[in-house]
């Protein structure tokens, strides 16, 4: 698969190859901050498969945690496109920056309700969890 996108004034634009190793919805309170207020639906793509095609994003890490995430985003309109973690060998894409969204065919779990909003929707059926999966504990449906 090949996924194209970048931001909303064009100057970042990204191309993403390989399967999506995972489909999310995240309500913590970090993505609530960047979405304007909703969840963030997100993809887990190959770090391999990932490469900036126009431009370079601007890039933010905390300084204040222990094992903080670095965002990309592009530093003219300020649409944040991936997020960066430690340790993790993919890109989390924002599926907003995608040029074909409907590619990302929903979620296939729901993380972070522990910071989820009464006004936020979580699709009937799937998997949640309060932070992170973990593979010790079924999820809570």
């Amino acid at each position: 698969m090949k996924l194209e996108g970048g931001c909303y004034c064009g100057q970042v634009r990204y191309e993403a190859t390989g399967e999506p190793m995972m489909r999310g919805q995240c309500h913590c309170r970090e993505c609530q901050y960047i979405s304007g207020g909703g969840p963030n639906m997100f993809m887990l793509m190959p770090l391999d498969g990932f490469r900036y095609t126009r431009g370079e994003p601007k890039r933010f890490t905390r300084t204040d945690l222990d094992e903080p995430v670095t965002r990309e985003f592009c530093g003219e309109c300020g649409t944040h496109l991936t997020t960066r973690r430690p340790g993790l060998p993919a890109v989390i894409v924002k599926v907003g920056t995608l040029d074909e969204p409907a590619l990302y065919g929903g979620p296939q779990m729901v993380i972070y309700t522990v910071d989820k909003q009464p006004f936020h929707l979580i699709p009937d059926g799937l998997p949640t969890f309060e932070r992170l999966p973990d593979q010790r504990r079924p999820a809570t449906r």
